[in-house]
């Protein structure tokens, strides 16, 4: 692991133990060269995941953008961080545990939609403003009918 302060690459694991999601490892390291101390998170990853976009490119998952999706939808509802944090952690199992090493962005949009939707209806909508585009406030009135059947 490479120091953030000076750039050594040989830091040394000082102290190791799961994080409090459980999700990750945390590790205090100290770096010989600067004598810098830093926490690092390492994550378990089951497999790699491919994403396929509408368009057809291929790219890897990349749960930093899963995260901060459902952070802008969270925005100033009453869902800790914790929380958003278990509910990344839930959906990337899932898409890990999914039979498929390539997954449709189309998919991956569901996954998140249904559970928001389980969650916090606000943010439900507004991540699915964002996910199938919404232009007028037509299609706002349109998917909010469409909730409201069972």
């Amino acid at each position: 692991m490479r120091c953030p302060y000076c750039g050594h690459d040989e830091t040394q694991v000082k102290d190791s133990r799961p994080a409090e999601d459980a999700a990750a490892i945390r590790r205090r390291r100290f770096c010989p060269s600067c004598g810098a101390r830093f926490t690092t998170f390492e994550r378990v990853q089951l497999r790699e995941i491919t994403i396929v976009k509408t368009d057809g490119r291929r790219v890897p998952f990349d749960r930093d953008k899963l995260a901060r999706s459902i952070r802008i939808a969270m925005r100033k509802r009453p869902v800790d961080e914790d929380r958003i944090e278990r509910i990344v952690n839930g959906i990337q199992r899932r898409l890990e545990t999914e039979a498929e090493a390539e997954i449709s962005s189309r998919r991956v949009g569901e996954i998140v939609m249904e559970t928001l939707r389980s969650i916090d209806e606000i943010a439900y909508v507004r991540f699915a403003s964002v996910y199938r585009n919404f232009t007028e406030a037509k299609d706002f009135q349109a998917f909010l009918g469409q909730m409201e059947k069972p």
